[in-house]
Order: C-alpha cells, then sequence, then structure tokens
C-alpha cells in the first residue's frame, strides 16, 4: 500500500480532549475519530488493526469449540421483562420504542436473546453441549464517556454462551474459556492475569476477569510476580480436563484494589507485584439465572426436562486496541505486537523521484508482497524527518529506510520499531530477514 494513498491523517499536536495515552496515539495516529460522545469511526489504520484481533479471537473461539453466529444489537424488551432485568439493569441501557410502541433497546449484552434462540431450537440433551458466540457491536450509555476506547458507549466485543445439562460440564465449559482466554492474550502480545470477580449485573456464582498490566491502567492490582512469567498453555486438548490448569493459575495471588488482602504484603513479600491494570476481559459461570425464568429446558437421559446450565464469556475487543498501545508504546508512538500491526513492515523512500531509490523501493516492496508481507510505502514528496516520526508514530514492527547513499553502496537501514536496533543491509538480505519474521 502506497501512503500517498492511503488515508492516514496523523496529527503533529494532541488533541486537548484525549487524556490516556490510548486516545492520545490512536487520534495522532488516524485510527479513530470521534462521532459523539463516546461514539467513534475507525478508519483504515485502526480498521486494520482490529481486524487483526478479530481474527485471532475468532480462532481461539473456534478452536475451544465455540460456534459464531451473529445476533441483532436491537433486541426486544420483552425478553429482558421476561428474564427480568429489564428495569434491573439501569440507565445504562438505551430503552427505545420502535413506530408501534413496542419496547425494544440497543443491546448492552446478548444473554437474554441466545437463550432464546437456544430454547427454541435445542430440545434434547443428546444436542448438548452447545457455545455460540459473536463478535458484535454493543451499547451502554456511560454517564460520563472518556478515555476513548477505554469507556465508551459504543463498543465491539466478543460475546460466548455455553449451554451444558449439568453443573459438571458447565463448569467444564467455563474452564474451556478460561484456557482459551490465556492463548488469545498471550497471541496478542500481552499478559494478561486472571483474577477472581464479582459477576455483577450479568449475575452467577463463578467470575473471573483477565487484567492486562499497563502503568496507565484504571485499577490498582496486586499478584504474585510468578503470574507474570507463566506461559500461556499451548497444544490444549479441549477434551481433557481442564482443572489441573485452572488451579495452577488460580493458585497464586491475584486480586484488585477492591479484594486487596493488605497482609499478603507481608507474606508474599517481594514476590508481590503492585500496578496498575486494564480489564480486557470477564467470564461468567451463572447456572441457570436466564434459562429458569426463560424456561429454557431440554428433555433429559430419563425423558423428563432439565431445566440447562449457562456461561457467558466477554471479551472487549475494541478495548483491546487500547490495551495493547497503553501496554505497548513509547515517547514516539505506538509499538505494535507484529501479531496486530496494521502491517507488517514500512518502506521508506528518502528520495522519492530519484530513479535508483525508487526502483529499489519497487524491488523491496514487490519481494515482500510476493511473501505474503503487508508493506505500508512511504512514496510521499516530503522531508526525512516527516516520514520518521509518522512511522514512529503509527508503530509498525519494521522500517527499511532507503536513501541514495545506502542505494549506491547496495544497502538499506532495517530498523525494528521496538528496540530501536538498527542495522545495514544488503536488500536481498533485509527481505530475507524480514520473511522469516
Amino acid at each position: 500500500m502506497r501512503l500517498s494513498r492511503f488515508f492516514l491523517p496523523t496529527l503533529k499536536e494532541t488533541p486537548t480532549e484525549a487524556q490516556i495515552v490510548s486516545h492520545r496515539l490512536m487520534l495522532r495516529a488516524g485510527m479513530i475519530r470521534q462521532h459523539a460522545a463516546g461514539i467513534y469511526n475507525w478508519l483504515p489504520l485502526g480498521t486494520r488493526v482490529l481486524q487483526n484481533i478479530i481474527q485471532i479471537v475468532r480462532e481461539e473461539q473456534n478452536a475451544a469449540g465455540a460456534q459464531e453466529i451473529i445476533m441483532p444489537t436491537i433486541q426486544s424488551g420483552d425478553l429482558w421483562k421476561e428474564s427480568g432485568r429489564y428495569d434491573d439493569y439501569g440507565p445504562e441501557m438505551l430503552r427505545i420504542k420502535d413506530r408501534h410502541e413496542r419496547d425494544m433497546l440497543y443491546g448492552p449484552t446478548h444473554e437474554e436473546v441466545v437463550t432464546d434462540i437456544f430454547r427454541n431450537n435445542i430440545k434434547s440433551y443428546r444436542d448438548l453441549p452447545k457455545n455460540l458466540y459473536q463478535i458484535n457491536w454493543k451499547f451502554r450509555d456511560e454517564v460520563r464517556p472518556r478515555f476513548g476506547l477505554m469507556r465508551g458507549r459504543e463498543f465491539l466485543m466478543k460475546d460466548a454462551y455455553s449451554f451444558d445439562i449439568n453443573y459438571e460440564r458447565s463448569k467444564h465449559a467455563y474452564n474451556q474459556m478460561f484456557v482459551a482466554y490465556l492463548r488469545t492474550f498471550a497471541r496478542l502480545g500481552l499478559k494478561a492475569i486472571p483474577m477472581k470477580a464479582d459477576s455483577g449485573p450479568i449475575g452467577g456464582d463463578l467470575s473471573h476477569e483477565f487484567i492486562v498490566l499497563a502503568d496507565t491502567g484504571e485499577s490498582a492490582v496486586f499478584c504474585h510476580k510468578a503470574l507474570l512469567e507463566k506461559p500461556a498453555p499451548s497444544n490444549v486438548d479441549y477434551e481433557a480436563d481442564l482443572q489441573p490448569i485452572i488451579d495452577d493459575w488460580t493458585s497464586l495471588y491475584a486480586a484488585t484494589d477492591d479484594k486487596h488482602d493488605p497482609a499478603m504484603a507481608t507474606t508474599l513479600g517481594g514476590d508481590l507485584v503492585s500496578a496498575r491494570g486494564i480489564e480486557v476481559g470477564h467470564i461468567f459461570h451463572f447456572g441457570k439465572k436466564y434459562s429458569e425464568p426463560m424456561k429454557a429446558n431440554v428433555i433429559g437421559p430419563d425423558g423428563s426436562p432439565v431445566t440447562v446450565m449457562m456461561g457467558s464469556y466477554g471479551i472487549g475487543v475494541s478495548r483491546l486496541v487500547a490495551a495493547i498501545i497503553e501496554a505497548s508504546h513509547d515517547e514516539h508512538g505506538i509499538v505494535w505486537p507484529e501479531s496486530v500491526a496494521p502491517f507488517d513492515i514500512g518502506l521508506i523512500n528518502l528520495k522519492v523521484g530519484d530513479p535508483d531509490c525508487d526502483a529499489a523501493c519497487k524491488k523491496i516492496h514487490d519481494a515482500l508482497c510476493l511473501m505474503h508481507k503487508d508493506v505500508l510505502y512511504d512514496d510521499r514528496d516530503d522531508r526525512a524527518g516527516v516520514k520518521f516520526a509518522d512511522m514512529d508514530l503509527i508503530g509498525l514492527p519494521w522500517q527499511i529506510v532507503v536513501g541514495p547513499k545506502g542505494v549506491a553502496k547496495g544497502v538499506v537501514e532495517l530498523k525494528r520499531r521496538a528496540t530501536g536496533q538498527k542495522e545495514e543491509l544488503s536488500f536481498d538480505a533485509a527481505v530475507a530477514k524480514l520473511t522469516v519474521m
């Protein structure tokens, strides 16, 4: 992609409304623009990052046995009245009426809708277990939307819902999602700490939130330092007993500030880590909270009706974009993990119009594209300082700098954004190194 054709409205100055790092950098890097309070347009650079995150989330949900669906964003108020949550949820739920004066709402979550899908289509225990998920937009009418995507009103979420015949199987579904979340966040380049949590308006008897550590996090967290070194599970058999993995992760101390036991500072001593954190995922096991009032029953093995057990599992997909930036940036801009970067490589032509520089850039660009690398080619007729600043700002993992002096020697400069390390390589060597990354 030629930068001269790419819609990338970067900003030199930080907008006054941006109070945290991710909001500042997403605006400056031309990823988003505000449409209304807490509601944003996603521009091409931001959309590419969002789609990369979506793909990783989707792959890990599919691997864990969940099946993707799409549910409507506008929901019937009658379903929420049936579950008992219509009046309980609070003013965060945007209530509306259609032209026939029927109560509708812009869904803040989808437990009622998915339970209705289940009860109308699944009738026998033989059709269990089931886990249905979507990646879809939601709306919660925050009283004070702020911090960009961290506390917006409209947001993209992955929400999954499990249905099982009994508690044992339902707990296994919960464990499957627990492990899938560990793997998902690791692939996104994040260290996410699972912490025991309250269920809030979702309800239930078991809940964990997943917290990413970042200096600018919204809440204080405390954990055993061994959690920061623990690798995510690999080669998982999702049908096997996953409880030992869960026990291994939850046996170490981890708590948000509202649940922190000060005595742990003495108990753990130097093993206690105190930091800031951002919630990026939340899982709930809530048994029959929705299936019982909504009569989501199946015929059990003995021919009698059984009320199914349920859980729900959310990941803040759009919030993850901001969380990654909060956890991975420097004074120059964003530092994207390679798995989610909008482009793999930034190619900088220092003298556009020079035949040798143009030819070298074309050769490198074409070779990298043949190896299925996404390249953003800065072919603008602009100063070198502007090009370097923009490329650091948008945070692509690698930069190739092509200039007249280097071309004369048959070399280019290769820079790794995360470390700032630079090296001179021949054209072919630079391409070869990047194609194995």
